[in-house]
């Protein structure tokens, strides 16, 4: 009971730092003009995904748990995408994908090449043929130049609709001032590290005591948590009305997750990261590519109706390939 109060009081802290962070962070760029261009907004993506982010080092080096680093990086792609479903299930005016704008095609496509090749490049690390530079895979460069190109590409074809949304947002905000929005910053990132770096202790313990392979605690339950800054971020943007910044938050915190293995991987000193873990991660990067390749189709087709439990036939897909996800990996993962 106290390893669970334990992994409790990880997704209390990191949802509601995450939070405050994310919000502090649109502040920041309201106030310095950088959510004019696509810098600014690499910051809000940044703030939501910092808790992966530590996790990762934390697990890779200290913990030395590679196969939590990488599960919390693939299992949170597949979360953040299963939150679409959440999103749609409260969305009740119409669906979703019939509201949403069509640029989100270019992010949903942009972040199944990245997630497809993260799993090309795990397995290839598990047949032993995983290129590197040092201890660094090279396909970590790569990763990070494809992020670059497509963030650029994203938010100069979005321009319009982001901008439309901070204006909203500094409205929002007329009594904070930039220093105290820096110092609210710095504190929430402050409690994020710490909590960070202590959950794939928690997570690694979990494991040990419950007999759940490293990949299943990593991808279902340290991914949960990391992703309480997307929830809390993308269920208050669907409050205020700002349905395409939700799903922008979500599609963007994917692209960016995936960055973070190529962070992780020049932490870990053994060698390639995707080459010392399990292969059962190939089956959660595949899944958050189908997943991906449906939001894709719903984008496209922005189906009217809806079926089983209220949702459109995309959300059940999505939520699907989840559970089956979910159940794969509780009784093949190590």
């Amino acid at each position: 009971m106290l390893l669970w109060l334990q992994l409790l009081i990880c997704l209390v802290v990191i949802g509601y730092a995450g939070y405050f962070l994310s919000r502090y962070g649109d502040i920041i760029a309201e106030k310095t003009g950088m959510s004019a261009s696509w810098v600014g907004l690499i910051l809000l993506s940044t703030a939501t995904s910092l808790p992966e982010l530590v996790t990762g080092i934390s697990a890779v080096t200290f913990a030395n748990a590679p196969n939590i680093a990488v599960g919390d990086v693939l299992g949170s792609t597949v979360f953040n995408l299963f939150i679409l479903v959440i999103l749609d299930a409260l969305y009740r005016r119409e669906t979703l994908y019939s509201r949403a704008a069509q640029g989100h095609i270019l992010s949903a496509s942009l972040g199944t090449i990245l997630i497809a090749f993260a799993g090309f490049s795990l397995l290839l690390g598990q047949a032993g043929m995983s290129p590197a530079l040092g201890h660094v895979g090279l396909y970590s460069p790569f990763i990070v130049l494809v992020y670059f190109v497509a963030m650029r590409a994203i938010y100069s074809y979005e321009r319009r609709t982001l901008s439309e949304y901070t204006e909203v947002s500094a409205e929002r905000y007329p009594d904070v001032t930039l220093r105290s929005a820096v110092k609210g910053y710095a504190l929430a990132a402050t409690a994020v590290v710490i909590v960070g770096s202590w959950l794939p202790f928690v997570a690694k313990d979990i494991s040990d005591l419950m007999g759940w392979g490293q990949s299943f605690v990593g991808t279902l339950l340290v991914a949960a948590v990391t992703s309480a800054p997307e929830a809390a971020v993308t269920i208050s943007a669907l409050r205020i009305g700002a349905l395409d910044m939700a799903i922008a938050n979500l599609l963007g915190s994917n692209l960016f997750d995936i960055v973070i293995l190529s962070v992780d991987d020049l932490f870990y000193a053994n060698g390639p990261l995707l080459a010392h873990v399990d292969a059962s991660h190939a089956l959660t990067a595949f899944t958050a590519v189908m997943m991906s390749a449906l939001v894709t189709a719903g984008f496209i087709f922005r189906p009217q109706g809806r079926s089983v439990l209220g949702l459109t036939w995309v959300s059940l897909g999505l939520f699907l390939l989840y559970v089956l996800n979910t159940w794969t990996l509780f009784h093949h993962g190590q």
